[in-house]
């Protein structure tokens, strides 16, 4: 490990492209690659103490109160005592070393765990049990069934057939289902031989690492041959093995340079808007605390020349003190000291016991527990509370987060007719209710016993061997990429790409169609009891641009079929000419189906002449193995064969959302909160979702479609969508045009801009990085602000960070990022407010986030109620705060034109250090930690009470502003009136009271009778504590005066006594 953490010696070369040599670790050593070793941690032994202290003293008021004790230690300056400093600078210093030690104790954990993982090496042809972080770059390791992949590996061979893998990859994209990848063949080949895999000698060249989940480019050079490396052959770190007894791989990328790391964003320290207003505020007020000690030394020199100077034999001069002007130096400083308690330090210890008595709260909330995996809500950190009430965007995941990632096949049409609906007696439709009777599928002993269907109709006509529906359920049951488990017989549990589409094989098996194995080259069902066995010819995949699925299969009787699954708009122009009158009936269905929110697939097929298949086929192998432009070969060769389809029916899936969250989401809507949906899924899913939702209807204006493959044609688009929703920004008039003309112009945060209407905006990954590149930027955030609603499809972990980057770039706006997978973590640690699901994948997103629960409808709970509390508490405080401590330094200062600006305290030492110590310390905490101005009921029912800490109305620099002013125009009464009513006053017997122990009590009496009525006027919910903390901190009060201005107290300590002359 590096000294100090730190490396030092020449700066590391960026790296263009990777070479390695399999099992050859010298020569991969030249390149100096990473190692698997990861590090989250920001400090080690060594480095704590400073790194962290000096990050505290980046806070600038901990720094001034170092300075003051500096100060406090030179006996000339030095007018109050130094542990009136010293001791609450070390215990604030202290509680927030140790937290920040312990945070960064787990991370240390969290990286010697992964970095101790046991893995199989090869070294010379044995297996060696290693540790994650000892593997290098060149390495070949031994997986096993349900392992995490090391590091990013290139896949050379495993138990399986055709050396497929399986693997899950939830910790990557957030995707629990199951994906297939597979082997080159002449690497397949290697399969368990240990001799053949360590006298294995590849070259791989490949891409420079990189955070692209989805693309690998590269080459392997074996006994002077080439073959292309794709993604389809890479493991990458993060994902698990499955349904894989083993297999073996050569690593690409180790450690930090593995995807998986590449798409994790920094750990950054989280500071609030407040935080950062109150480091503002305190340069202000040493400014103000600056001219008040240079006008209080001024008179003292000013004093001291014409009176001070010739009564010395009275008032002598301190030692060294030799002329007016140095004592008027002298007396600048010890001013400083007196009049710091404008920012006492106990300001920052009080800031974090209200942050940390919230974050209780968070923790303590039964109504955002979860009982079916007994979750609590947790505030993982205790920072940044009062940030939560001020929420203005929210950039949410989709699957798992929003979704319970449950799909149901919910209803279908097949031939015509509309199946899904139940009906009474006398043909009425009616409701499906938990009282309808279930169709019973006992009959079919394959059937999956929680599917639930309530239409018999359905069933009867499988059971009357009906040939389209029959047909129909074939289609389902072949044309997928689901993976069939069975690890008992008769219990099949399905892995699929997409919750839908193991749905959709879900239903086909419990309508008597059970998919029930497969090999890349055989597909097997049993048909109504009757085990079938299809050669599967060919497999015509699914992309964004086709938004369909076929394959080619040859029945056991021998018939060539193609069936095909997609978009109604993309089936509909492959149909048939003859399929016109069935194609009216099933758009009626599907526009029914559409309109219900459910996510529909129209349903097609077609039989095949032998002769074309052949010559097809032989067209399709030389495209499928072509290096040079093999997409766009493939593409043409689906679009002929895809041709005059037969129409079967549409299916209908409800996306199964998680309780509640369409509410939250019109109850945020309300309180003026934008919300942005990140996903990686397909855009059909995320629009489907969006409707489901209640974040898209059709009473918007528009919803505008994002999805050019240039940069021109995304900002024609991004250009157009504007023009629509507001005109005028394009006239040279424009506010942000004039302030973006001038180069000038230091600020870049955009104003909010009206749209005519309500909008929504649907934008694809690949467009959208055009989108974020340089000039572009500023397009999308103006046209994305303007809308209601921005949905954003097939997006990388990183490219969701980047669209939160930009949204905090450009607006002056608090941002929140909710997620469940180690995808969302780079969008969390960007966001100001990072939350975390604790879902079905993983702790990763829990673990990076500030806050955390269990359901997407407990947010709305953690904003309007505890978020809004929190803002209100904070801000009453620091208001309270401000004017506490003006009123009671500002008398010290009109006190210093009736003292010779001598820097003598009206008040006595003992009321100095114990006055926001113990006084006035808990009744402000009491109310910070209580008040509430409606109660959480009414906070959720009127969400528009949300917004005045949007708008950061209740603290910002005109309320600190009134504040100073109310405490200023406080203390002239506080210090005027006990002034005038004892000056030249006498008692009964014509003593004089106007001594200095007597106006010393009465202004610090008044003093902290007046607060302690003004945070009674502030406070607007009374509790007990409330009223036991206002009553016994006046009690304390006067039990201590009492007791020290009593003649036993004075008899026993007569030194202490500094009003009465002992001699």
């Amino acid at each position: 490990m590096p000294l100090f953490g730190l490396k030092f010696g020449k700066k590391k070369l960026k790296e263009e492209e990777r070479h390695l040599q399999a099992n050859n670790r010298d020569f991969n050593l030249e390149f100096e690659y990473a190692n698997n070793s990861i590090k989250t941690s920001k400090y080690n032994f060594f480095t704590f103490l400073p790194l962290n202290l000096f990050e505290q003293f980046q806070r600038i008021a901990n720094a001034y109160f170092l300075f003051l004790l500096i100060l406090q230690l030179i006996p000339q300056v030095s007018s109050l005592s130094w542990f009136t400093t010293v001791v609450p600078l070390v215990l604030v210093l202290t509680v927030s070393g140790v937290k920040d030690a312990i945070d960064d104790f787990n991370r240390h954990k969290s990286d010697n765990h992964v970095n101790n993982r046991p893995v199989q090496v090869l070294i010379n042809g044995r297996l060696k049990d290693d540790k994650w972080m000892n593997i290098q770059v060149g390495d070949i390791i031994k997986l096993e069934n349900n392992n995490f992949v090391t590091a990013d590996l290139l896949l050379l061979s495993s138990s399986e057939p055709h050396s497929l893998t399986y693997i899950e990859t939830a910790e990557l994209d957030g995707e629990t289902n199951l994906k297939v990848k597979q082997a080159l063949t002449v690497t397949a080949e290697l399969g368990l031989d240990l001799q053949k895999l360590s006298d294995f000698n590849g070259e791989v060249k490949c891409e420079a690492p990189n955070n692209k989940l989805d693309k690998f480019t590269g080459t392997l050079t074996l006994h002077g041959e080439k073959f292309a490396l794709d993604n389809e052959k890479m493991l990458l770190r993060g994902c698990t093995i499955r349904n894989t007894e083993w297999c073996f791989g050569l690593v690409i990328y180790a450690g930090p340079d593995t995807k998986l790391m590449q798409n994790c964003g920094k750990t950054t320290f989280k500071r609030t808007s407040i935080d950062r207003l109150m480091n503002v505020l305190v340069l202000v007020i040493f400014a103000f605390l600056a001219l008040m000690c240079f006008i209080l030394a001024i008179g003292n020199g000013i004093w001291e020349y014409d009176t001070g100077y010739y009564f010395q034999v009275y008032l002598p001069w301190a030692d060294g003190v030799s002329s007016a002007p140095y004592s008027g130096f002298l007396m600048f400083w010890s001013y400083v000291i007196i009049l710091n308690t404008v920012v006492p330090i106990s300001l920052y210890v009080s800031v974090e016991i209200i942050r940390l008595g919230n974050s209780f709260y968070i923790d303590w909330d039964r109504k955002m527990y979860y009982p079916l995996n007994d979750t609590p809500a947790q505030a993982r950190t205790t920072t940044l509370n009062e940030e939560l009430g001020q929420i203005k965007y929210i950039f949410s995941d989709k699957t798992g987060t929003l979704t319970q990632n449950i799909m149901a096949f919910n209803k279908c049409s097949i031939n015509g007719k509309s199946y899904g609906e139940v009906y009474d007696l006398a043909g009425q439709r009616t409701e499906i209710t938990e009282h309808t009777e279930k169709v019973d599928f006992s009959y079919n002993q394959l059937a999956d016993p929680k599917f639930v269907f309530y239409d018999h109709s359905l069933v009867e006509a499988v059971k009357l061997d009906d040939a389209a529906t029959h047909r129909f359920f074939r289609l389902l049951s072949l044309c997928h990429t689901v993976m069939p488990e069975e690890k008992k017989e008769g219990n099949l549990v399905y892995q699929a790409q997409s919750p839908d589409e193991g749905a959709l094989v879900t239903a086909a098996r419990n309508f008597g169609f059970v998919f029930r194995a497969r090999t890349p080259e055989t597909i097997t069902v049993v048909e109504m009891g009757e085990t079938k066995v299809y050669e599967l010819l060919a497999i015509l995949d699914f992309n964004n641009v086709r938004k369909r699925m076929s394959v080619i299969v040859r029945s056991p009787e021998g018939d060539l079929t193609l069936y095909c699954k997609g978009a109604d708009t993309i089936v509909y122009e492959l149909l048939d000419s003859s399929c016109g009158p069935l194609k009216d009936e099933t758009m009626e269905h599907l526009n029914e189906f559409a309109g219900e929110g459910l996510r529909t697939l129209v349903l097609a097929y077609k039989n095949l002449p032998e002769d074309y298949f052949e010559e097809w086929h032989q067209r399709h192998h030389e495209a499928s193995t072509a290096l040079d432009g093999r997409e766009e070969k493939l593409s043409e060769l689906y679009e002929e064969i895809e041709k005059d389809l037969m129409l079967l029916g549409a299916t209908a899936i409800e996306d199964k959302l998680q309780d509640g969250v369409p509410q939250t989401i019109e109850t945020l809507a309300k309180a003026h909160i934008k919300i942005w949906v990140l996903t990686g899924d397909k855009q059909e899913t995320a629009v489907n979702i969006g409707y489901s939702c209640n974040m898209l209807h059709d009473d918007m204006k528009d919803v505008f479609i994002i999805e050019g493959n240039t940069s021109e044609a995304v900002l024609d688009e991004l250009r157009s969508a504007r023009k629509k929703m507001k005109p005028d920004s394009f006239l040279d008039s424009d506010e942000i045009n004039i302030k973006f003309e001038n180069p000038s112009t230091k600020s870049r945060i955009l104003p909010e801009e009206q749209a005519n209407g309500v909008y929504g905006l649907v934008i694809n990954g690949h467009s959208l990085a055009y989108a974020l590149e340089g000039n572009m930027e500023l397009e999308l955030v103006r046209t994305a602000c303007m809308c209601k609603v921005v949905i954003c499809c097939r997006v990388t972990p990183l490219q969701k960070a980047q669209v939160v980057e930009l949204v905090k770039k450009y607006k002056k706006a608090v941002t929140l990022a909710i997620g469940d997978g180690a995808n969302d973590v780079s969008m969390i640690k960007t966001a100001h407010i990072g939350v975390g699901i604790s879902g079905q994948e993983g702790m990763q997103a829990v673990l990076s986030s500030d806050f955390s629960f269990a359901q997407f409808r407990y947010l709305q709970r953690l904003l309007l109620v505890h978020g809004r509390w929190s803002y209100i508490r904070m801000c009453k405080f620091l208001r309270y705060f401000f004017y506490k401590n003006f009123a009671f330094t500002l008398v010290h200062f009109w006190y210093g034109f009736f003292s010779g600006f001598s820097a003598q305290t009206v008040y006595d030492q003992w009321f100095i250090t114990l006055y926001n110590l113990v006084y006035t310390s808990l009744p402000v905490l009491g109310m910070s930690l209580f008040d509430q101005d409606v109660d959480d009921r009414w906070s959720m029912q009127f969400p528009h009470l949300y917004e005045p800490g949007q708008q950061n109305l209740y603290f910002n620099k005109i309320e600190f502003v009134k504040c100073v002013l109310h405490g200023t125009y406080s203390s002239l009464i506080l210090f005027f009136i006990p002034y005038g009513a004892m000056y030249d006053t006498v008692r009964s017997d014509g003593k004089a009271i106007a001594d200095y122990q007597s106006f010393a009590l009465m202004a610090q009496t008044c003093l902290l009778i007046v607060v302690s009525v003004q945070i009674g006027l502030d406070t607007a919910y009374w509790t007990a504590v409330n009223q036991f903390f206002i009553w016994g901190s006046l009690s304390v009060y006067f039990a201590i005066i009492f007791t020290m201005y009593s003649d036993g107290m004075y008899l026993i300590f007569t030194a202490s006594f500094p009003f009465i002359d002992p001699g």
